[in-house]
């Protein structure tokens, strides 16, 4: 009886136990779907791989209604992506681990063509991702979550 009591409180234990420590190294790294923030539908989709401890995010998918340009470019980027197509492009890079978030990196609206300082953080055991971009410091930003989709 003992034994079935001791074989109980493991496998409760380690039930426990796995999703906290999935949680905790929970990677940002994989294909995300952004959400528009007017229109709250999604926008792109964006893959994140990261490079000797550095991330950086390209757009692989646009998601466009028929009569928009399907194959737009950065016609505002005012660095070497100007007028460059926008699937393909990074728009976010430069992010480094730092505790729980990933920080020190840029992020580009694609839209504007304005760069921004950015950060992230993994939510939800890797199902979400808050992304933000801010001016000066994070306090002047917005926030984003994007959601994983592999």
């Amino acid at each position: 009886m003992r034994t079935l009591a001791n074989a109980a409180l493991f496998a409760v234990a380690t039930a426990l136990a796995a999703p906290l420590a999935w949680a905790q190294d929970a990677s940002p790294v994989g294909l995300w779907k952004t959400i528009d923030d007017t229109s709250g539908k999604p926008s792109a989709l964006i893959r994140i791989t990261e490079n000797n401890g550095e991330l950086q995010g390209k757009i692989e998918k646009l998601f466009r209604t028929a009569d928009e340009d399907q194959s737009p470019k950065c016609t505002l980027c005012k660095d070497a992506r100007k007028d460059q197509p926008i699937v393909g492009m990074t728009i976010v890079s430069g992010l480094k681990k730092d505790g729980d978030e990933y920080t020190g990196g840029e992020i580009l609206d694609p839209k504007n063509g304005k760069v921004y300082k950015s950060k992230l953080a993994v939510q939800e055991g890797g199902k979400k991702l808050e992304v933000r971009g801010y001016v000066g410091v994070p306090m002047f930003g917005r926030s984003q979550v994007w959601l994983r989709q592999d």
